[in-house]
This record gives structure tokens, C-alpha cells and sequence, in this order.
């Protein structure tokens, strides 16, 4: 009797330690912190664990803050001296009219004056380890100075390599001891209307600062800004001095180059898409300028009269007003009086949307040109040439 007691208190106390343990290895398991990407630090229940900072701290999951660290070592400041012009003294300034010793001697006179220095801030991205940044034509227009400052405040001297007054584009290089941090190109021509973008740069020299916004609209002309325009319109936050920083999308890869605001109103900024930005950045680089398409035509919207003539609508094609002599166009066939209805097989609504496509369109290419003429749809291949010198 005394042995069959002993012997259930026995199962009793093992079944315990049993369930104790048991209980001691669930408990772990679920309070156990994930390993680095399992599960992207979250626990078998509950909200997810925040990451560790670079200090050690604990940084949120926000994909704003992995745009941030990823892509600002790559975003510069961009400062620039440029000497003003001297201006010639006027006759007022003549004392003795135009006397040959007085007007000479008046003129050295202010030629030994000291010229005024104006000073701009703007932004940039470094595009390539070997020091080649990307910004903004009106960044360095003109610049007898140029300075770097980069993310750890270290500075350079950057030197233009070429810029393109049309697309307000510009490439400088700096010559650094270490490979620099690069960002990534996304592609701007998937875009939609609605998706996060992110402007990185030096609003009123407040290095690396960050805003968020929306893509706002895509394809914008008619702004008044460049020769070619394709504006990406946000209202991430830019001010002067985000001029030539990058527009990024939340995958933290660049989709345009900030460019201008709308002053009289709030939240309406453009940048260039990078896909313009790309190709003008390799000519650049490969060529020192800008190589462009040219059609050689004249070309002009649809007045409600004339579509009405053609028994077409407003936005349905661009008019042919003139063939210049010895052009792609006059080989190709095209008249005065035609009307472009696709390239390619895409539709033309404005004439800025065809001048753009012919400057980006490589020279040589050969594409295939949709018209009206006399009632009836024809198809001309056109050979792209280059914009001449002149």
C-alpha cells in the first residue's frame, strides 16, 4: 500500500516537472526576438518589433525612414560663386562727356572696381562612385565657383563636365580619394498619379531634408520653364534650394530631378522625369552636349475650325505648317497641310508632346508617322536626324 502511494506521487511530480519545462519552451518561443529577416522582426503574436538604429536605438518600420537612410549619402549640396559682369559707366559717371583722356580715364577707373560676387545654393545626386553628379542647369549656370558638401560635411571642388540649357540639366564631377555612394535610377514612365514621392535636398541650405508627397500629375507642358517639358508635378514640399535634388519613389530610386515651384501657390512643385534625365546625362558625359532629334517641320495645335475641317477633334492630331528644305521630313514625304495623328502607333495631342518625342527619339531611328491628308490616313517612315548647329 505504502509502495503504491509512493509510486503515484512519483508519476504525479514527473507529470509536473514535464508540463513545467514544457511551459518554460513555449514561453521562450514566443517571447523570442526574431533573427534579423525572419519575419522582419515580428513576433508569433502581437505588433511588430522595432529595428535597431545605427546608434542602437529602435528605429520603426517605415519605408520613409529606409528611403532616408538609403538615399541621402547620395544627396549633396551644391554651392556656386559666380563674379557679376561689370557694367560699363554711363554718362553720367562722364563727367567730361566723351573727351578721349576723361572717358579713358574713367573707364580704366571702373574696370580696376571690383566685380560683385553672387552666391546660390542648390542640390544633387551622385549618380556615379567616381564622382559624377547630376543637377540642374540654372544650379550652375554661369558658376566661376563650385562646391560639394556632402553627407559627412566633407567638401570638394566640382567641375562642370556639360549642361543643357533646353532641359535645365547638368553634370559636374568631383575627384575624391574614396568611392561615393550612389543611388539608384528608376524608370519614370510607369508612373501613376497617386504614389508616394519623396524630394531629398537643401531647401535654404538646410542640408539633407526630406519631404513627402504624392505624385500629382504626370506629363506637364506648357509651364514656361524649359524648351522640353515632361513635368512630374508633386506636392512633396520644395523650395529653393531642392533645385537638382532628387524626386524619389518609395522604393527610394530616383523618378526626377527637382526643378521649380509654382510661388503664387502651395504644394505644386516639377521635377524632370529621369528617363529625360538619363539620356541627357549619358550624352553628356559621352559627348560634352546634348544630342536631339530633329524632324525638321513646322508644326502647329488645331483650331476648332480647322478640326472641324478635317472632321477631327481639337486633341486628335498636330498640323504640318511648314517643310524645311533638305529635312527628315521633306525626305520622308511629309507636306504642308498633313496632319500627324500617331508616331509609332501613339497618338500626338499637342506639339509639345511631338517636339519631345522627336528630340528624345535616337538619331538615325527610323519611325513610322501616321497622317491625314486629303481625307485619308497615310503612313510615312521618317529617318530622325540631328538638330543642326544653327
Amino acid at each position: 500500500m505504502l509502495t503504491s502511494r509512493w509510486l503515484k506521487a512519483l508519476t504525479l511530480a514527473l507529470y509536473a516537472l514535464v508540463f513545467f519545462s514544457l511551459g518554460i519552451y513555449v514561453h521562450g518561443a514566443l517571447t523570442k526576438p526574431s533573427a534579423p529577416g525572419a519575419g522582419a522582426g515580428r513576433g508569433l503574436f502581437g505588433p511588430p518589433q522595432a529595428s535597431p538604429s545605427k546608434e542602437g536605438g529602435a528605429v520603426p518600420e517605415n519605408p520613409f525612414v529606409r528611403v532616408a537612410e538609403l538615399v541621402s549619402p547620395a544627396v549633396v549640396n551644391i554651392s556656386t560663386v559666380t563674379s557679376g559682369k561689370r557694367r560699363p559707366p554711363t554718362e553720367l559717371f562722364r563727367p567730361f562727356g566723351n573727351e578721349p583722356f576723361s572717358r579713358d580715364f574713367f573707364d580704366r577707373f571702373f574696370e580696376g572696381m571690383p566685380r560683385r560676387r553672387q552666391t546660390s545654393l542648390g542640390s544633387g545626386v551622385i549618380i556615379d562612385k567616381g564622382g559624377l553628379i547630376l543637377t540642374n542647369n540654372h544650379v550652375v549656370k554661369d558658376a566661376d565657383e563650385i562646391t560639394v558638401r556632402f553627407a559627412n560635411k566633407q567638401e570638394a571642388k566640382g567641375k562642370v563636365v556639360g549642361t543643357d540649357q533646353k532641359t535645365d540639366l547638368a553634370v559636374i564631377r568631383v575627384t575624391t580619394k574614396e568611392d561615393l555612394p550612389v543611388v539608384a535610377l528608376g524608370n519614370s514612365d510607369t508612373l501613376h498619379v497617386g504614389e508616394w514621392a519623396i524630394a531629398i535636398g537643401s531647401p535654404f541650405g538646410l542640408d539633407h531634408t526630406l519631404t513627402v508627397g504624392v505624385i500629382s500629375a504626370t506629363g506637364r507642358s506648357e509651364v514656361g520653364i524649359a524648351a522640353y517639358e515632361n513635368f512630374i508635378q508633386t506636392d512633396a514640399s520644395i523650395n529653393p534650394g531642392n533645385s537638382g535634388g532628387p524626386l524619389l519613389n518609395i522604393r527610394g530610386e530616383v523618378i526626377g530631378i527637382n526643378t521649380a515651384i509654382v510661388t503664387s501657390g502651395q504644394g505644386i512643385g516639377f521635377a524632370i522625369p529621369v528617363n529625360m534625365a538619363r539620356k541627357v546625362m549619358e550624352d553628356l558625359v559621352k559627348k560634352g552636349k546634348v544630342t536631339k532629334g530633329w524632324l525638321g517641320a513646322g508644326i502647329q495645335s488645331l483650331t476648332p475650325e480647322l478640326a472641324k475641317s478635317f472632321g477631327v477633334g481639337v486633341a486628335e492630331g498636330i498640323l504640318v505648317n511648314q517643310v524645311m528644305p533638305k529635312s527628315p521630313a521633306e525626305a520622308a514625304g511629309l507636306k504642308t497641310g498633313d496632319l500627324i495623328l500617331t508616331v509609332d502607333g501613339k497618338p500626338v495631342k499637342d506639339p509639345r508632346q511631338l517636339q519631345r518625342i522627336i528630340a528624345e527619339a535616337e538619331v538615325g531611328k527610323s519611325i513610322e508617322i501616321t497622317v491625314l491628308r486629303e481625307k485619308q490616313k497615310r503612313t510615312v517612315r521618317v529617318q530622325i536626324g540631328e538638330v543642326p548647329a544653327s
